[in-house]
């Protein structure tokens, strides 16, 4: 795939990739801790739903955990994505995006989830681009809906929801 000169592939996530974006993924959340939110299992247990765009120099362009959901067949769910400060606007994190839309299509999904923090407005906005739409019963200073202790005591998180074909 091609975005303005930059040409990259998308393939399966693989357990050797785990290290190297460990490795890079405070940094590329500016800082903030997030590693303990991808722990190794995913990159076992996930990795034929799970996708890793690589660029042509063979370095990581982005990355994408998702699955469908065990209990509720018909929903996939979109656990991680990240794409490089200097690789954001390239089309990296829609592709990443499409290819897992397909590919859970083609599996009988008929929606997909994810969440992010409500103070995440980079993820708000590409997610509300990518056709997703917000769900909760407060609101951040945007006016964007989130659910208050989602994930536990003060951790809001912003629900998404988004159709299948």
């Amino acid at each position: 795939m091609s975005n303005n000169g930059f040409q990259f592939t998308v393939r399966e996530l693989t357990e050797s990739d785990y290290e190297p974006i460990i490795a890079v993924l405070d940094e590329w959340w500016g800082g903030r801790h997030m590693a303990d939110m991808l722990p190794r299992l995913f990159f076992t247990h996930f990795r034929n739903t799970s996708h890793a765009a690589i660029a042509d120099d063979g370095t990581l362009a982005g990355f994408l955990v998702g699955f469908r959901s065990a209990t509720l067949p018909h929903v996939a769910y979109i656990h991680f994505v990240g794409v490089p400060p200097n690789h954001r606007k390239m089309n990296i994190g829609a592709v990443l995006y499409r290819t897992f839309f397909d590919q859970m299509a083609a599996l009988g999904c008929t929606e997909v989830h994810a969440v992010t923090s409500p103070v995440n407005s980079t993820s708000i906005k590409f997610h509300h681009s990518q056709g997703f739409e917000s769900h909760g019963s407060a609101h951040n200073p945007d006016g964007v809906a989130y659910i208050p202790d989602y994930d536990g005591p003060g951790e809001d998180r912003v629900k998404f929801t988004r159709a299948l074909p």
